[in-house]
């Protein structure tokens, strides 16, 4: 596929049928090489893509058997998928529906059970030919009427925490009732408008008060969710959860929604930027929700509680194509360009999330450092790391530098509690997905990476473990083609030489980052500064001289490579007397392998916090090796 083809791709119709599809297929390209860890091919590359696109695909074939009330939602349905959102569908194929799963559905019909007062209903959903039947739970009844009811025939909901019924006499699957089901509302349909205007507009969070829901009064409020907080662990024996959403209102008011146990799930069903509508929310005292916060009142999900919700909808802006794609394909400049050759689109069309960033997770040419602006989301990069540094006094967060043939940026990576992405060293290519562009106070362009983000995706393509011995992967290199300015990852078949001035080193190191740990009361690591008695291996340090037909390198290595190369642990190393560690080296002379090397000279920067000098004894690192025949 060029250029051109990808770029007269419906980008919106993508994004509201998949999650992502572009970065959802370079994770999986690059979850099969870790699959294939002995190596991939072509074939295997496109066999598992063409799987791929088919199962995404597959939701557009069913488009005319949908009911006719869902066809005509969906010529204004702009919405992006929820991330759990499963198909009804997947349902019927897979024959199973976990608790967390989000169904966004669209109510087909409305009915009562023949000979019993139980309220059905009918749901298809924009992505299905399938329909399935849900017993309504009780406490939505009084929407349900089959006359005047809300619950009525091309309403859309969002329902979770669905228990599913097999396939028993009647041969179809049901959905148990939940009390969990979301109402969706359009502000552009009058009759939305005016339940929003006559239910929820007279009520607002500053006008809350304890006193008055002592005495019964109850409330309807309208409020944007601003923010959806990570799940929290309460009560003495952590066996209590909670979540917490935060809701602002036109007067700028804020205050906390609180979900508590399984009423967590609702969460799912929620969107940062969306409208959210409160009818009887129970009302309760920050101090008896436990909740350290400056308001004095928070709000729950009561046993009479209902809700209802206008979703966030992306607007879109037209983005000019980046000025690199004219200059540069992969990672090799041009030497001339032909304008009447190459990409005829000068722009393509994006979405912007709730903040008013625009969300680069479906541009489909490949971002440099040069094209990084204000008010980019969901970027991805490939590029070099030429720095690593720890924020000071923050535990969780480091400055990454990543280099590419356009420049250089300062990434700043927020993990949920330390490091987490095993080693990285200089001259290592990574990919890093889930990047963030924002505006600093100095007007310089800060980006910035959170672990928990959705979409976020780091792999380190250096170490990768089918690289080896994935021909499609990389180009066969000597070492007399190594050279200082070059930054990227050699595949080179070698040989072990001049064994007598190898050095051996046995060190302990932080299994979590691989770097080295130091022993005081307790061992602390070097690099990411946190304890970790509980997380400590024996680890190599190699120093030794690499060769082949075109020349002679020394290189160095630590970790896994380094016992590859020595075909010894470190733990059998270590219980050798002293001089079979001398001697053991010599009988790996002549041994050959096949190793990537990066150049991990770090000119221009000085020492790195946490890396030892001896780090600094060669210009060249093993990051991969393989012994070879």
């Amino acid at each position: 596929m060029n250029h051109s083809d990808i770029a007269a791709m419906d980008v919106d119709e993508q994004h509201n049928e998949d999650d992502d599809p572009f970065l959802q297929f370079v994770d999986y390209a690059i979850s099969t090489c870790k699959a294939y860890s002995s190596g991939v091919t072509p074939a295997i590359l496109l066999s598992e893509l063409s799987q791929a696109w088919a199962e995404n695909q597959r939701s557009g074939n069913s488009k005319k058997k949908r009911p006719e009330c869902i066809n005509q939602l969906q010529k204004k349905h702009k919405r992006v998928k929820l991330p759990n959102t499963i198909t009804i569908d997947s349902i019927y194929e897979k024959n199973f529906l976990s608790l967390t799963s989000v169904l966004e559905v669209v109510i087909v019909d409305a009915f009562l059970l023949p000979g019993t007062n139980f309220y059905m209903l009918t749901l298809g959903d924009f992505w299905s030919s399938n329909t399935i039947d849900l017993y309504l739970h009780r406490r939505f009844y009084d929407l349900a009427d089959l006359t005047n009811g809300i619950l009525r025939k091309g309403r859309e909901a969002f329902l979770t925490g669905c228990y599913l019924r097999t396939s028993g006499g009647s041969g179809r699957l049901r959905l148990l009732p939940t009390e969990y089901l979301l109402i969706i509302l359009d502000e552009d349909e009058d009759d939305d408008a005016m339940l929003l205007g006559a239910q929820f507009c007279s009520d607002s969070l500053s006008s809350i008060s304890i006193d008055a829901v002592n005495q019964g009064v109850s409330y309807s409020l309208y409020a944007r969710i601003e923010s959806i907080g990570s799940l929290e662990i309460q009560g003495k024996f952590g066996s209590l959860q909670r979540k917490q959403i935060d809701l602002v209102d036109n007067d700028n008011f804020r205050v906390k929604f609180l979900l508590w146990g399984d009423q967590v799930v609702l969460a799912n069903l929620f969107s940062v930027g969306s409208w959210l509508a409160l009818d009887r929310p129970y009302v309760s005292s920050s101090a008896d929700s436990t909740l350290n916060s400056s308001e004095e009142i928070c709000l729950e999900y009561g046993s009479v509680t209902q809700l209802y919700m206008v979703p966030f909808v992306r607007h879109e802006e037209q983005v000019p194509v980046a000025s690199t794609q004219n200059h540069y394909q992969g990672s090799k400049l041009l030497t001339a360009v032909d304008p009447s050759q190459g990409p005829k689109v000068s722009q393509v069309t994006l979405p912007c999330d709730s903040r008013g960033a625009i969300d680069f997770s479906n541009y489909p040419f490949r971002l440099f450092v040069a094209d990084l602006r204000d008010k980019m989301t969901c970027i991805s990069i490939y590029g070099v790391v030429t720095n690593i540094k720890k924020i000071n006094n923050q535990e969780s967060t480091f400055s990454l530098r990543i280099e590419d043939i356009t420049g250089g940026i300062w990434a700043k990576l927020h993990f949920s509690k330390s490091w987490s992405l095993r080693k990285i060293s200089i001259g290592h290519t990574i990919y890093i997905a889930g990047l963030t562009c924002s505006l600093a106070k100095h007007k310089s362009i800060e980006v910035s990476w959170r672990e928990k983000e959705r979409g976020s995706f780091f792999v380190n393509l250096s170490c990768l473990p089918s690289l080896l011995n994935s021909s499609c992967l990389h180009k066969s290199s000597t070492l007399s083609d190594l050279s200082e300015k070059c930054s990227n990852t050699h595949v080179c078949r070698i040989w072990l030489d001049q064994i007598e001035h190898c050095h051996v080193n046995l060190r302990y190191c932080h299994a979590s980052c691989g770097h080295i740990a130091t022993k005081n009361v307790g061992f602390s690591c070097n690099f990411c500064a946190c304890c970790c008695d509980d997380d400590i291996v024996r680890s190599f340090h190699l120093k030794v001289t690499i060769a082949d037909n075109t020349g002679k390198v020394v290189a160095w290595c630590t970790g896994h490579m380094a016992t590859e190369l020595l075909q010894i642990s470190p733990d059998e190393f270590f219980d050798l007397p002293e001089e079979e560690q001398i001697m053991y080296p010599s009988s790996l002379e002549h041994e050959k392998f096949i190793v990537a090397l990066v150049n991990s000279k770090r000119d221009g920067y000085g020492t790195i916090e946490g890396l030892s000098l001896e780090d600094d004894i060669s210009n060249w690192e093993i990051t991969q090796a393989l012994k070879s025949d």
